[in-house]
């Protein structure tokens, strides 16, 4: 193992994913939602970009061998490994405005800052902070379309790996979500693994 980095509960980390190395994202004790950035460690302006991967997957699901495509319609990650199969790629992070419009909280921790806050470090430069991909995040579709969010399938210790198709940064946040059902109704760790390329 090259390198393992807990998340905390209510917290972001980041870590660089050199090209052809994987990174697991673990749920530690389940039923936790895992909000995911990536960049191109070389070009800060190429991102992971869920509304190009929607398009370039033709598909609304995330399945082992599928990219992670930016917004430059490329993959900069593969997924290879999926314990869980059940994720979101349409939500945006939840944000003070989330907090604040819906439940008229001023103080409560998002992952809109804990994602900014973790990539401080490496002097990431965008002007809008992408959009995640919600690992393990349990949306589903109603019978007149609409979304209904349930508690995430996931259980203790299950994962997602990824393989870096280029040298990349990401952060992941242990979504902050206790008001909802998006996290079981508690907010719990996350970990991250980076392990070495064939």
């Amino acid at each position: 193992m090259k390198e393992e980095v807990l998340i905390p509960a209510y917290e972001g980390r980041a870590v660089v994913v050199p090209k052809g190395h994987y990174l697991c994202i673990i749920d530690v004790e389940g039923q936790q939602v895992g909000d995911f950035v990536c960049f191109n460690r070389d070009n800060h302006g190429e991102h992971v970009s869920p509304v190009h991967m929607r398009s370039s997957l033709s598909s609304i699901r995330l399945k082992e061998g599928d990219g992670l495509y930016s917004n430059l319609r490329r993959p900069l990650m593969t997924m290879v490994k999926d314990t869980v199969g059940k994720h979101d790629f349409f939500f945006p992070a939840c944000d003070y405005y989330r907090y604040k419009m819906d439940f008229g909280l001023e103080e409560h921790p998002n992952c809109h800052d804990n994602l900014e806050k973790a990539l401080k470090p490496f002097d990431l430069k965008y002007d809008v902070l992408p959009d995640p991909i919600n690992w393990f995040m349990n949306n589903v579709l109603d019978d007149e379309g609409d979304y209904v969010i349930e508690p995430p399938l996931s259980k203790p210790g299950d994962f997602v790996m990824l393989q870096a198709l280029v040298d990349v940064v990401v952060a992941v946040s242990a979504c902050s979500q206790d008001l909802a059902p998006v996290n079981g109704w508690k907010v719990t760790p996350l970990k991250l693994q980076v392990l070495g390329g064939v």
